[in-house]
């Protein structure tokens, strides 16, 4: 048992389930234990689009030093736009308006591989100049979109099973896919080959730009799903719908054990540090912390924990 617990304890990702658990008990104990089911059920959901998004951040990082996605608070914000404008409350174009969110995210993350690959400028600032250019596009395409949700598509967000909202369960069994892509399949091991040493990688034969182009669009896809959910599950799409998840899709790679150098990834703790994320803010709300106080508190929380988490694995 106690080797068992040590070697646990030797995970980097367990220490953002145990923070999630420490916040979690926090904020029942403050309250006296009052609403801890629905402070569960709503952490989990709202942790669940943290994941998504961060499966997509965490395959582009893999990929090795620099690799980043800052296009995902734009690219998420145009999908909830194209999402919706395309279902037009209709509950026969729910598929439809789903392709499109995931074909907007797809040429958003072709989009980053091009700019990236064609004018050899480093992603962050690929990614950064794309951002603002879907932004406008955002901006132009769905501000004052007053188009809600087709009622099945909302309702879908509301469905339980076992007290567990259904599509939290869906994010659960995308994140075991991507485990097992990422240990079990030819484009995950060669991600992170890539990521390791990438000159290595394509001496051993691995396609690195065709990998490298297959992971942002990746990254897209997946930004363009969580756009077209989140829009069903606050009941209509925004502009700015997608922003936290600028720093929030980076803090949960990283503080889920994720490498900042590349070439070692974690899909566990992914869920653990959303949740801890999602947490910290819901007992920040409780304890009464004015907007000001959360953001200053959550801001020199993450920094704390990747600084932590993420500065000796970025030494190689």
């Amino acid at each position: 048992m106690t080797v068992l617990l040590k070697s646990l304890l030797a995970r980097p990702w367990i220490w953002s389930f145990i923070g999630a658990a420490i916040v979690f008990v926090a904020s029942i104990a403050f309250t006296g234990g009052f609403g801890a089911g629905g402070i569960a059920v709503a952490a989990l959901s709202l942790a669940s689009f943290a994941v998504i998004v961060g499966l997509g951040q965490m395959f582009v990082m893999s990929l090795g030093p620099g690799n980043v996605d800052l296009s995902l608070p734009a690219n998420i914000g145009l999908a909830s736009a194209i999402a919706m404008k395309v279902m037009n409350g209709s509950n026969t174009m729910i598929v439809v308006g789903l392709t499109a969110a995931l074909a907007s995210g797809l040429l958003i993350g072709l989009f980053n591989y091009l700019l990236i690959r064609m004018l050899r400028i480093p992603p962050i600032i690929a990614t950064l100049s794309t951002s603002f250019i879907v932004q406008s596009v955002d901006i132009s395409y769905g501000r004052g979109l007053q188009v809600k949700p087709p009622p099945g598509f909302a309702d879908f967000t509301d469905m339980r099973l076992l007290g567990v909202p259904v599509f939290v369960l869906l994010v659960v069994a995308l994140t075991i896919v991507a485990a097992v892509a990422l240990d079990r399949t030819v484009y995950g091991r060669s991600v992170l080959a890539i990521g390791q040493n990438m000159r290595a990688a394509w001496l051993a034969g691995i396609k690195v730009e065709r990998i490298r182009r297959a992971t942002y669009m990746l990254c897209g896809a997946l930004g363009g799903l969580s756009g077209a959910l989140l829009a069903a599950y606050f009941r209509g799409s925004s502009t700015d719908i997608g922003n936290e998840y600028l720093l929030a899709s980076i803090a949960v790679v990283v503080i889920g054990g994720t490498s900042v150098a590349g070439g070692r990834a974690n899909v566990p703790g992914l869920w653990g540090a959303a949740l801890f994320l999602v947490l910290l803010q819901v007992m920040l709300n409780t304890f009464g912390a004015d907007a000001s106080v959360r953001l200053v508190t959550t801001g020199i929380v993450i920094i704390a924990v990747i600084t932590a988490a993420g500065g000796r694995k970025s030494i190689r």
